[in-house]
């Protein structure tokens, strides 16, 4: 019972340091300028298109993978 207790207030312990640590914070401030001024957009200035496309190949190469190994192993039954 001790044990099962233990566990517990372990459990609700690294719950609540979690959720205290990750709280949110306000947005930032979106800047004064228009476009054309300088400012970064809110989320900054990051593109997204190179590390997408890499994200998208990697998943295909690896679902090709596995249709291959299943098929592999089908046609060896």
């Amino acid at each position: 019972m001790l044990r099962i207790l233990r566990r517990l207030f372990l459990a609700t312990a690294i719950i609540l340091t979690i959720s205290v640590v990750t709280m949110a914070d306000q947005p930032p401030d979106p800047g004064t300028g228009g476009p054309g001024s300088g400012d970064l957009p809110v989320g900054g200035g990051s593109p997204i298109g190179g590390g997408l496309i890499m994200l998208l190949s990697f998943g295909a190469a690896y679902g090709l993978k596995k249709v291959y190994d299943i098929k592999k192993i089908h046609l060896n039954e």
